[in-house]
Formats: C-alpha cells, structure tokens, sequence
C-alpha cells in the first residue's frame, strides 16, 4: 500500500468510514467517476476483489492487531 497517491489514500480512508461513491465525490469535489476510477485503482493496486476485501487489507495494514487476515 505504499505506492498509492495521496488521492487514493483519501478515497480509501472515506470508503473505510463508509461513504458511497456519490458522498466521497462530493466530499471532495470531483466526479463520482472519478472517484470510481480511484477506487478500482485501489483495488488494482491492492489485490482486492471488492471494498470489503480492501478495508479489511488496509485494517491489517495499519492496525494489525485488528486484522483478521496478515497483509499481503
């Protein structure tokens, strides 16, 4: 996880706390294809099948000890 853009960063803490697409892009002020975009980078660039997935590795990525799974 240490090759994301500062952006993707920010779309994943958003999807960590739960908003839709539709909220992040309003949040920050950009498409909600964009946003999209930034999300199956995350995904891409993660090795995760869906956002449950991607959480759940970011979790394991910066609270270990909450992880169910060990990072990849």
């Amino acid at each position: 996880m240490n090759n994301l853009t500062t952006k993707e960063k920010t779309v994943l803490s958003l999807v960590s706390s739960g908003l839709t697409t539709k909220e992040i892009a309003n949040a920050l002020k950009i498409s909600h294809h964009t946003v999209e975009s930034h999300r199956k980078n995350l995904l891409r660039k993660c090795c995760a099948k869906n956002s449950a997935e991607l959480i759940q590795k970011n979790i394991a990525v910066l609270r270990p000890e909450l992880a169910l799974i060990s990072p990849a």
